[in-house]
């Protein structure tokens, strides 16, 4: 019998966005869009793509677009686009997106370095890009990156996130992201965060995303969830992190959160295709697989259901 775990929420996953800024190794066209489509067919019920950053900046994104275009509208209606500025929304929309992921940061310094222009010019922007939305039938989200702490200016002030939160340029969002960029946030600050966050902001989802540069990145995601976060962020094997955040590596592993979290769909079965699935995309990439549910699914205990060998065993009986 498979355990429900209380309150429930659910995944996204965001390899193919966060998880792939911080590689060498470009992923082809291709390659994106058959990731998304074994995702999806595993079960996860959102998947961030891409951005629209600036390729030159960040090179593993240059094609977010043309992966856009190659999924069909019942697939890209669970697919996220992060976008900074309402041409992006424009550009990412005429391809055929549309959710779109504003994002911004709570410290001024670290909206410089990842977007180039100071938080409150992102704010100003912000209702031009959530017309662009509406203008497609499509739904924004609010991101506020560095929610805990910066790289550049250390501890950012909760007050500083619920004046975002509650400012009426975001009015127009439909969920606000709560994001632990460094992964320097213990469960209990989270935990107040987000109940603070859902209690200042419009009637809208709160959504986690959490680094595990600490070891923290479940622990954290799950206090979210039990303050009241609707949904949480994770990559494949842990990979990822903010190439203009110093200090940040590594999300909280879509395996590990979806061990812990056991929504109805997962299976050992489907957790078995995703553990395949991140063994071969990491392996490719030549990057370490961090997340610990992937470690235990490798052992030889067979008469554990989410074990490999145990899957195996059945399979040859």
């Amino acid at each position: 019998m498979t355990t429900t775990f209380q309150p429930q929420a659910t995944l996204r996953d965001v390899t193919l966005r966060d998880g792939l800024q911080l590689t060498g190794k470009p992923l082809a066209t291709d390659r994106k869009v058959a990731v998304v489509r074994e995702l999806l067919e595993i079960g996860v019920p959102a998947i961030e793509i891409g951005s629209l950053a600036r390729p030159d900046l960040v090179p593993s994104m240059a094609n977010t677009l043309e992966v856009i275009e190659r999924l069909d509208p019942d697939e890209l209606a669970r697919c996220w686009v992060w976008v900074a500025t309402p041409r992006h929304v424009e550009k990412a929309a005429l391809a055929g997106a549309v959710n779109f992921q504003y994002c911004l940061s709570a410290s001024d310094a670290h909206n410089r370095a990842n977007i180039g222009r100071p938080t409150e010019a992102s704010l100003d922007a912000m209702p031009a890009a959530a017309e662009h939305a509406r203008s497609v039938s499509g739904r924004i989200q609010l991101c506020v990156a560095t929610s805990f702490t910066c790289p550049f200016e250390g501890a950012v002030p909760e007050e500083r996130v619920l004046a975002i939160a509650a400012d009426e340029r975001t009015r127009g969002a439909a969920d606000i992201v709560v994001c632990d960029t460094l992964g320097q946030a213990v469960p209990a600050q989270v935990a107040g965060l987000i109940a603070r966050v859902a209690a200042h902001t419009p009637p809208r989802r709160v959504v986690y995303h959490g680094h595990d540069t600490w070891g923290l990145g479940v622990a954290n995601s799950l206090a979210a969830v039990a303050a009241g976060a609707a949904e949480v962020d994770g990559s494949l094997g842990g990979l990822g992190g903010c190439p203009f955040a110093p200090g940040a590596s590594g999300n909280a592993a879509t395996e590990d959160l979806l061990f812990a979290l056991r929504p109805d769909w997962l299976t050992p079965a489907a957790f078995a295709a995703m553990v395949g699935l991140t063994d071969g995309l990491l392996a490719d990439l030549g990057e370490p697989n961090r997340s610990r549910a992937v470690q235990g699914a490798h052992s030889s205990a067979t008469a554990f259901p989410w074990a490999l060998a145990a899957g195996a065993e059945r399979d040859a009986g």
